[in-house]
């Protein structure tokens, strides 16, 4: 698939819409000088997740998957003065790394990281009985996709909406017989969503700098 004019467009739309500050660039360049992989959302979903947040009017978020903070710095400006968005990172480094671009952008005192194994982390939350999020959004290790999106249903309330980004994988979820994990996890996935009544979904086929991938998109009921 040629996906030069996917890219070409995405950076179009990000010149005319989606000017990044150094908070942003700089979060983007630390993936390449701190050896992380380069998996963080385009410019343009940076900038749907923060839409999105904004039309829900979101003042407690969760992020599942931090790695280097540039989602999580696109996300807490969608917040209001007094918001608050938690984000769980499993590598101390990575969440090391994202602490520094979350501190450059100023953005400290409305962002807590929690290093530790989200599973582990959400069952606490739970146990804590954690006020419910207005916004979630899941990036993280994808054979346990569903099982996070299972949590997070449960520290909702009804109206959260709830992302979670690389369910198509270059279209490599309609190859039935795929022996890799993570298709087949995202596979699981896309089927429990199709199944649970508890929200309406649907997935959006993205494209653009970051190849052709999808995001599901829920609310909950």
């Amino acid at each position: 698939m040629n996906y030069k004019i996917f890219e070409n467009v995405d950076k179009y739309i990000e010149r005319l819409l989606i000017p990044q500050d150094e908070a942003l660039l700089k979060a983007e360049e630390s993936l390449v000088t701190e050896n992380i992989p380069l998996i963080s959302v385009s410019p343009n979903q940076g900038k749907l997740l923060q839409i999105l947040a904004m039309s829900c009017n979101a003042k407690r978020i969760l992020e599942i998957g931090t790695l280097a903070g540039y989602s999580t710095i696109w996300l807490t400006r969608a917040l209001p003065e007094d918001g608050k968005l938690i984000t769980i990172e499993f590598d101390s480094h990575h969440a090391e790394v994202a602490k520094k671009n979350i501190t450059r952008a100023g953005l400290e005192d409305k962002v807590t990281i929690i290093n530790g194994k989200a599973m582990d982390v959400l069952e606490k939350m739970l146990g804590d009985k954690e006020e419910p999020f207005d916004f979630i959004f899941i990036d993280a290790d994808k054979p346990p996709y569903t099982k996070y999106f299972q949590l997070a249903m449960r520290l909702s309330h009804k109206g959260t909406i709830i992302i979670a980004d690389n369910v198509i994988r270059d279209g490599e979820i309609l190859d039935e017989n795929s022996s890799d994990e993570k298709v087949i996890g995202v596979q699981r996935f896309n089927k429990f969503l199709s199944d649970c009544k508890e929200v309406n979904a649907t997935i959006l086929q993205t494209v653009g700098v970051k190849e052709y991938d999808g995001m599901a998109i829920a609310v909950v009921k």
